[in-house]
């Protein structure tokens, strides 16, 4: 790694953004005695930060977003051009990066047809939660109204994104939550609710129909799902688990929907994680990777039948969809989003996330193995891994948070390598490394990658 020498100095930015901005999931109290980090450049899947040190970045700008690395002046170009020629209108008129966007991402969703534009991913899935409430009241006389989500996902940071999330941790403090949203049970195989069974999968789908018929199949309307658990630790679904959940859900008309928030645009090797596993969604939520944080950008994507039930009796004024968002009417979001899709496709990143993604869980396995008496599971697919660490591998007792933390702050202090760790989700299991980096790593940068964490490891756990 070599650090850049820069001649201006950032002390003032340091001190503006230490008395005047408020950071995401931070304690500000180290502040006080300690500067704030800040990343000035990126080029690939390095960052450097005020004093010109580089980092290698395995986790995509923090949280799983910079999908083709940064510093990529097509996009920054194409949103450049668009912004000048027209940058906004509101989405109740079409614009022409938002029609075109639209028409690309369709392609690769088969069984999808409408694209609803808004500005993150929380606000793409209450976007779906207001169709699905819609349709309870216009089909289901308000009864079918009920939005079932699984313990450890997560759905989003606004109200009602956060009354659907399963992490407790981030919902502590900020109730009383809205009605109707009810939890199942999580399908994290290596924390096996019953017992050591060899049909876990179908039984943490059935554990799903439990809740339905407890509630009552015509009251519930929805199921929210990740197609692999992200901040909840990282967790691939089990045999069987989709192709039961999917029956579950058309035995008793329930909307399926896929939140694809961190999965979608190829972070797992195809172009949504849901196409891992044969699902058929009634509608997909997407953001982070979409414009790979190059624009805002979140889309709802819903099937035709989906879409068709709101403009089925025109005569009827509350009929179709009355929402709006802002900055669903940017045209920069789908401009970069166009640009993004066009580098995945042409730089073959989704077949290179596939092999860098083999290889880096190799990597992960080989210190495990190194590690064996904190290593609990490696867990991931494409370049969306996890390592689980414990405490005792007899028991699976979660390793100590602050010692996982540990392991985090020594990488990127000692090794100058960025990485993850589930983070004020759940109480006593914050203990997953998380990896993310770009689409375009190589076995280089996951060889670098992973002699800091291995390095790390030996420090802290010593």
């Amino acid at each position: 790694i070599m650090d850049l020498q820069y001649e201006n100095d950032y002390s003032g930015i340091v001190e503006a953004d230490r008395a005047n901005v408020w950071h995401h999931l931070t304690q500000h109290k180290k502040f006080e005695t300690t500067d704030p980090l800040i990343i000035i450049e990126g080029k690939g899947n390095r960052v450097w930060n005020q004093k010109g040190r580089e980092h290698l970045d395995a986790t995509s700008g923090g949280v799983w977003t910079v999908n083709v690395g940064y510093g990529r002046t097509q996009i920054a170009d194409a949103v450049r051009d668009q912004l000048v020629k027209m940058n906004y209108f509101a989405g109740a008129m079409g614009t022409i990066p938002g029609a075109k966007f639209a028409e690309r991402l369709i392609e690769k969703m088969p069984g999808m047809s409408r694209v609803y534009y808004s500005n993150s991913g929380s606000e793409a899935n209450e976007k779906a939660y207001k169709i699905v409430r819609q349709i309870s009241h216009n089909k289901h006389g308000g009864k079918k109204q009920k939005i079932l989500y699984r313990s450890r996902d997560y759905h989003g940071t606004t109200i009602a994104a956060l009354a659907s999330g399963g992490q407790d941790q981030r919902k502590d403090q900020y109730g009383p939550f809205p009605e109707g949203f009810v939890e199942v049970p999580h399908c994290l195989e290596y924390r096996s609710q019953f017992g050591d069974v060899t049909d876990y999968g179908v039984r943490a789908a059935n554990a799903i129909e439990d809740v339905i018929l407890r509630e009552g199949a015509d009251t519930v309307g929805a199921l929210v799902l990740e197609p692999v658990t992200a901040g909840g630790g990282v967790i691939t679904p089990p045999a069987g688990y989709w192709e039961r959940v999917q029956e579950i859900c058309k035995k008793y008309e329930i909307l399926l929907i896929i939140d694809e928030v961190v999965c979608g645009l190829g972070r797992t090797g195809t172009w949504f994680g849901y196409q891992q596993y044969g699902i058929e969604p009634d509608m997909v939520t997407m953001a982070k990777g979409v414009a790979s944080g190059y624009a805002a950008i979140s889309c709802t994507v819903t099937t035709e039948a989906v879409f068709d039930m709101f403009k089925d009796n025109a005569d009827d004024p509350m009929s179709y969809f009355r929402d709006i968002s802002t900055f669903g009417g940017c045209t920069g979001g789908p401009a970069a989003a166009l640009e993004n899709m066009k580098i995945l496709e042409d730089e073959n990143l989704l077949e290179n996330c596939t092999q860098m993604g083999e290889y880096m869980f190799g990597k992960l396995e080989e210190l495990a193995a190194k590690y064996p008496k904190v290593s609990g599971q490696v867990r991931g697919k494409g370049l969306f891994l996890g390592l689980e660490l414990v405490k005792d591998v007899e028991t699976r007792e979660p390793l100590d948070e602050m010692l996982v933390q540990g392991i985090v702050a020594d990488c990127m202090q000692k090794s100058a390598v960025i990485i993850g760790a589930t983070n004020r989700s759940l109480a006593g299991f914050n203990n997953t490394l998380c990896l993310s980096p770009a689409l375009i790593s190589t076995k280089s940068d996951l060889d670098e990658v992973a002699a800091a964490i291995d390095g790390a490891m030996g420090r802290v756990l010593s």
